[in-house]
């Protein structure tokens, strides 16, 4: 089974989305994990509320975690922060160029989340027909 990690600075708002959306709709397809390179005490509360809005809970089993805190991944997306991420072995790796929602409307996160979601869903068809 392939590990995919979702890279984010704060790991906070979009990668852990990202990792919920990676538990639910790759199980048994792909393991999900999320980190960043500074780490928040807790999960953005408005990405939180945005996602139970679709019956995702993310802090029933997610929190903030560094990358020395996830295990080696297979594919490495990053989501955009308009910064140097560090280097992280890989097989395969992208980058979904999304904008932090982060003190911005709900319907900001809501479109985040939603595009989101059809990210994933893309990436667990590639992993399914071993595109990637």
């Amino acid at each position: 089974m392939k590990r995919v990690a979702f890279i984010c600075v704060h790991n906070s708002c979009r990668s852990q989305m990202a990792e919920a959306f990676g538990r639910v709709l790759g199980l048994g397809v792909f393991e999900s994990f999320s980190a960043g390179t500074d780490k928040r005490d807790s999960i953005n509360q408005v990405a939180v509320r945005i996602m139970k809005e679709i019956g995702i809970d993310m802090e029933l089993r997610q929190k903030p975690k560094l990358l020395q805190d996830i295990p080696p991944a297979d594919i490495v997306i990053t989501m955009g922060c308009n910064v140097a991420c560090p280097f992280l072995p890989c097989s395969h790796r992208e980058d979904w160029g999304l904008e932090d929602p982060s003190g911005k409307s709900d319907e900001e996160f809501r479109r985040t989340r939603d595009i989101i979601k059809t990210k994933v869903e893309d990436l667990l068809q590639r992993i399914k027909t071993k595109a990637i």
